[in-house]
């Protein structure tokens, strides 16, 4: 793949400007569009098929989350990151259910934003450390308040490598071919691994991966005792 090209959208011609500069400093990054709300976004991301999109979460029109969900529908292979200062897990559920990948904190966008283009980019999901903690935090609050156990020890050990796999962005047929399974048998585990931790959709076990700490804060990628 040659340049990756991206579309950043965001009502705020400062905050613009300032991503723009910081991703076309990038020599691989080639910033095509801008656009100054949601609805222009989904329109413009027809138009020139951006490689990621970047969207911030309140913008006038149309909202950055739904703007995301028409374009994850109707552009093929492009990859969305949200650009936001809610770190709520409200927010970040439903902006993984409109098929957003990467999830950065306005407050250390500078730091984290190339990264979590190039993450995306690659097939990797990029969430901000600082979100990650925050989740792993109130989740573990939540087990205490509770007195209940966390299902991940029901899990197997290969259950346990495919919902990493799964939660990194990789397909059914991706883990398949890692995995030398055949992809009817990474569809069996993937339904077990639902079933045993009561998620209704692939938003649901990446939000548990990362309250869990089976991906990385940040990465994509493995952390530790999984």
């Amino acid at each position: 793949m040659g340049a990756v090209r991206i579309l950043i959208a965001d009502d705020h011609a400062i905050i613009r400007r300032g991503l723009k500069a910081l991703l076309a400093h990038e020599p691989d990054f080639e910033v095509v569009a801008e656009a100054v709300d949601g609805r222009e976004a989904v329109e413009i991301a027809q138009r020139v098929m951006p490689h990621v999109a970047v969207l911030d979460i309140a913008m006038p029109v149309l909202n950055g989350i739904e703007a995301a969900r028409q374009i994850s529908a109707h552009v093929r292979d492009v990859q969305v990151v949200m650009l936001t200062v809610h770190s709520d897990e409200c927010y970040l559920l439903s902006a993984l259910k409109a098929g957003v990948r990467g999830y950065v904190l306005k407050s250390s966008a500078e730091s984290e934003t190339v990264e979590a283009v190039r993450a995306v980019s690659r097939g990797k999901a990029f969430f901000s450390p600082k979100v990650s903690r925050i989740l792993a935090d109130e989740y573990v609050r939540y087990l205490d308040q509770q007195n209940v156990q966390d299902s991940y020890d029901l899990l197997t050990d290969r259950e346990r490598q495919i919902l990493q796999m799964l939660a990194e962005g990789q397909s059914n047929k991706d883990v398949a071919t890692v995995l030398n399974l055949s992809p009817t048998t990474v569809v069996c585990h993937r339904q077990h691994i639902f079933q045993k931790l009561n998620f209704h959709s692939l938003a649901d076990l990446i939000l548990y991966s990362i309250r869990r700490g089976v991906i990385s804060a940040g990465r994509g990628t493995l952390a530790h005792g999984g």
